[in-house]
């Protein structure tokens, strides 16, 4: 039985002619300890699938699944990462995760939230800056606040909204060290949303593409057999790596070509109406 599941989900905001279908019929099925990445242009729907599967939203048709249960809403068997690290200012780091711990675990002892919490801060290479708040901190040492909090609750999934995107491109490649890091040493199921595919292609066990809305649906699945821990350098001698990322890239070049040419073709046919001026006689 998979682990994560969703069946025919479709989603969209709005009513009448003013509705919007952002997602349709999405199946998705991922086992326990596997990492996916979805990736996708901007405004494809990515952020909707991320909050159907945090339970942030709910889907107006199928169903979202985890552990065989059905998911109505959001619950500490997810941990979120979001790009905007939803931290709260006036608490340090160790504050932050504290609050998510206890939260979650409200019958743990004192010192035992706090060495589980310095463990997972630790873990994100924030052990010397545990006391401080979050100005004080730069953007990456931010997200990994908001990645230490999330494995802090210890969810059966994580899930990464674009949690990079930005950064700058030395931050962002520690960030993925450390992140594949945390996959090895935790094994947790992850699902990566992103725009990246060399992001993608570093991190998952399979990327699949998302068509661009409206009603996007899931592309083919691109498994990525490349042996981790997963050396940046490395990956571009690699063949298969070569291959994966000019694949997936063609595909997602094509996705946005057929869209392009869809807008046109439904500019063609858009009445050619010319606007009435009246001069007020006769009314």
């Amino acid at each position: 039985m998979s682990y994560l599941k969703m069946s025919g989900v479709s989603k969209g905001f709005g009513s009448g002619r003013n509705r919007i279908e952002v997602l349709s019929e999405i199946d998705l099925s991922i086992e326990e300890g596997e990492f996916v990445a979805i990736v996708g242009y901007s405004g494809s729907g990515k952020s909707t699938l991320i909050q159907l599967l945090s339970g942030l939203l709910m889907p107006d048709k199928g169903s979202v699944e985890l552990a065989g249960k059905k998911i109505e809403g959001p619950g500490p068997d997810r941990g979120v990462v979001f790009q905007n690290y939803s931290l709260l200012p006036w608490l340090t780091v160790l504050g932050n995760v504290e609050l998510a711990v206890s939260a979650v675990f409200p019958s743990m002892g004192k010192a035992e939230r706090r060495s589980h919490c310095m463990h997972y801060i630790e873990m994100v290479n924030l052990s010397s800056a545990w006391d401080r708040r979050p100005a004080e901190l730069s953007g990456g040492m931010r997200q990994r606040v908001s990645v230490a909090r999330a494995l802090a609750m210890q969810p059966g999934i994580l899930l990464l909204d674009e949690p990079l995107g930005a950064l700058d491109a030395l931050t962002r490649g520690t960030l993925q060290d450390e992140i594949e890091n945390i996959i090895l040493t935790e094994k947790r199921t992850c699902v990566l949303i992103t725009n990246d595919v060399d992001e993608a292609l570093r991190l998952a066990d399979r990327v699949i593409p998302l068509h661009m809305a409206p009603a996007a649906s899931l592309g083919p699945d691109f498994r990525v057999p490349l042996e981790r821990p997963r050396d940046r350098s490395a990956l571009n001698d690699s063949e298969v790596y070569r291959i994966l990322r000019a694949e997936i890239n063609k595909y997602l070049i094509d996705l946005r070509d057929a869209a392009s040419s869809r807008e046109q073709i439904e500019d063609l046919y858009l009445p050619d109406i010319a606007p009435v001026h009246f001069s007020g006689k006769g009314i």
